[in-house]
């Protein structure tokens, strides 16, 4: 049967211009065929809605007779070669490249189907990567179920699927990090107002993952973003190196300068690490520089210990890595960084090491960064501390949720 033939122009353009209405693969093929790559020909079958087909990207051509690097789909590490203006799952149209990491790359597109701007992930087409980007989106998925009304302050995962090989994860778009927003204001840092307002939304974030055991695992200035460059509401993104407290796969985990002890000396450790991070973050929004900024490993448990002393001898017995940073008698091996400086134990107060003196502020970061993750206040405290408390009742926000059992 011959396809019906558009003879009215301002029909034609309606047709190509309305990318809403999803149309079919013979139908798309009609219409653009000849925008399409020959792989691409054959590929479009597989898609029951095209919404986009990039008609005026350079697409790559694929190799069918040469399958190395997904038939020239991918570099040699396994990311996908991007192209501007052209499609993802003939859906989304690729507009730039917002970052890459280990992972892969994160993409913002425009959705032609819900006409909106979104965020992609795509994931390296690599197993390892595959496999830890597959319980991302299991978590994702759950976080929409637990906070069905968005109140949690999570990034909404709005689609996930397959192309070409790669996982692909799209989110709300969002606009800068904590860390670009610390640094368009000169890395002077912010007044404990706006702070505490930053604070209670990562805690409602925190507690949501808390009462679910799930272990963020990356907590830091450019994994929280403003949802709006002049407003001050806030997302927590990146769960890719998450895991449910019960199933936790990576022993070595954290971005250094937010990194906890535990996880440094080799200890056991549960969703405390996040309160630690959380601390460090809220230092770092205050003063504008990293609290505990160690250039390796060694010098970042040194910069702890400057400032919150060293840690109880039952705390060290229990750590896989003790000898690589204390003695037989648990105490700390001085070693000067690669500029020869030495840092002592103990030698800075937290007052003193963020130059502050607000000491309801400074004793919620204190038990934040208690060393001992049983001691360590819980999401659920936080919201209950004084500093919070006050910030709650002020702005007639929620009441804090009774503890979480633990």
């Amino acid at each position: 049967m011959r396809a019906k033939r558009i003879s009215d122009p301002f029909l034609w353009e309606k047709e190509l211009d309305d990318s809403s209405i999803p149309k079919s693969p013979q139908t798309s093929k009609r219409l653009y065929g000849h925008h399409l790559s020959v792989y691409e020909r054959h590929e479009i079958r597989d898609y029951p809605e095209v919404y986009f087909v990039g008609p005026h990207a350079a697409k790559h051509q694929a190799t069918l007779d040469r399958p190395e690097c997904n038939f020239g789909y991918d570099d040699e590490r396994g990311d996908y070669n991007l192209v501007m203006q052209d499609h993802l799952g003939y859906r989304y149209e690729v507009l730039e490249e917002l970052g890459r990491g280990s992972f892969g790359q994160v993409v913002k597109c425009f959705d032609h189907k819900t006409r909106s701007t979104v965020a992609i992930k795509l994931i390296r087409n690599k197993k390892r990567f595959h496999a830890q980007a597959l319980t991302e989106v299991k978590i994702l998925k759950k976080l929409v179920d637990w906070d069905p009304e968005d109140t949690h302050h999570n990034v909404r995962m709005t689609d996930y699927f397959y192309f070409r090989n790669h996982l692909c994860i799209a989110c709300e778009c969002l606009s800068i990090n904590l860390y670009e927003f610390i640094k368009s204001h000169n890395f002077k840092g912010f007044t404990v107002n706006l702070i505490r307002r930053f604070t209670y939304q990562l805690l409602q974030s925190l507690n949501l993952l808390y009462d679910h055991g799930v272990v963020h695992c990356d907590l830091k200035p450019e994994n929280i973003l403003l949802k709006h460059p002049t407003k001050s509401t806030i997302k927590v993104i990146d769960f890719g190196s998450s895991c449910l407290e019960s199933e936790r796969v990576y022993t070595y985990i954290q971005s250094r300068f937010y990194r906890s002890p535990e996880i440094i000396l080799g200890m056991n450790y549960n969703m405390a690490i996040d309160m630690w991070s959380l601390g460090c973050i809220l230092a770092e929004l205050y003063t504008g520089v990293p609290l505990f900024p160690g250039e390796n490993e060694q010098e970042q448990l040194a910069c702890i210990m400057e400032v919150m002393g060293v840690p109880d001898m039952y705390l060290i017995e229990q750590s896989a890595r003790r000898k690589l940073f204390f003695d037989s008698h648990g105490n700390p091996r001085i070693i000067p960084n690669s500029r020869g400086k030495k840092r002592r134990p103990g030698h800075k107060t937290l007052s003193h090491a963020m130059r502050c003196h607000d000491t309801l502020f400074l004793d919620f970061v204190s038990r934040c960064l208690d060393w001992d993750p049983e001691r360590r206040m819980t999401p659920a405290e936080a919201l209950r501390h004084e500093w919070i408390y006050e910030y709650i009742a002020k702005h007639n926000k929620p009441p804090a949720p009774p503890a979480a059992p633990s």
